[in-house]
């Protein structure tokens, strides 16, 4: 029932190739040091939010490179590999997926999951963000079976939804993965509260790898990667930002401690609205 997990903190440049070495050696380095389960984080093999910059470096899933050398790395390493989200082209669409891989310690790949909510909003930051003018929005929740348990997939903006983080949970998940680039402004304000408390309500382990820095297209993330027990306890932190690994050891017995404790998942009533006046 004990695992250890890691995030891959990254600051993903506008270059596949070096952003696959960089992530390359970072797993290397966590599973060397013991970590079983390792988590990259949303856009592991580019980020650039110039318009018309990142099309012509995005390729179809059977053609894009990265995700063969992660396939490999997990068999060779033995590891359970969660490829935070890679920009991916799909066939006769003008517009991308983000997607997340998880890949088991065969290579093979376990689940896909694209992300659903777009982040089209306005920040404050001088940056103008609208995610769904080059992404396509994903229809499916995805909950998957690892070696160690089952995980809820989703990705970054995901991360305000509350409901699909709780109905993750109520259909078995002990695990839930939100790999992010949240922004600097988001980030101080919002960032640690979001996340502990997608565990606490939900009773599961939460495993956030981020992206953190000043990047090469301008933009500017937040970091901080977070491994939240189900209690809501930061188990591990990553710096503002620094790419590095942050590791800790989670036991899963936890989570039905946890839900015992506080069991809203099992409280939950149905109800209906009213509304009064103008």
């Amino acid at each position: 029932m004990k695992l250890t997990a890691a995030c891959i903190q990254m600051r993903s440049g506008t270059e596949p190739e070096a952003n696959l070495a960089a992530a390359t050696a970072l797993i290397r380095q966590a599973a060397g040091q013991g970590a079983r389960f390792i988590a990259t984080p949303e856009m592991t093999n580019l980020l650039d939010i110039r318009p018309g910059m990142a099309r012509p470096k995005v390729r179809t899933e059977a053609q894009d490179e990265s995700l063969p050398a992660f396939r490999a790395l997990a068999s060779e390493l033995g590891i359970t590999l969660l490829i935070g989200s890679l920009a991916i082209a799909l066939e006769g669409e003008d517009r991308f997926a983000n997607r997340s891989f998880l890949i088991g310690p065969d290579g093979g790949v376990l689940a896909r999951y694209d992300k659903i909510h777009m982040f089209d909003v306005e920040v404050g930051d001088g940056q103008n963000y609208r995610e769904s003018r080059a992404y396509r929005p994903g229809e499916t929740a995805v909950l998957a079976a690892a070696p160690f348990g089952k995980l809820g997939l989703t990705i970054c903006y995901d991360l305000r939804f509350p409901h699909l983080h709780r109905a993750l949970a109520k259909a078995g998940a002990d695990i839930l993965t939100i790999p992010a680039a949240f922004t600097k402004v988001t980030g101080e304000a919002h960032w640690h509260t979001l996340v502990r408390a997608r565990a606490i309500e939900t009773g599961c382990f939460v495993i956030a790898p981020a992206q953190a820095g000043k990047h090469e297209d301008g933009r500017e993330t937040f970091g901080h990667s977070l491994i939240v027990s189900p209690w809501g306890e930061v188990l591990a932190e990553g710096s503002a930002t620094e790419p590095g690994i942050v590791m800790a050891e989670i036991d899963l017995a936890d989570v039905a401690k946890a839900r015992s404790r506080i069991p809203a998942l099992g409280n939950e009533q149905t109800f209906s609205l009213k509304t009064f006046g103008g």
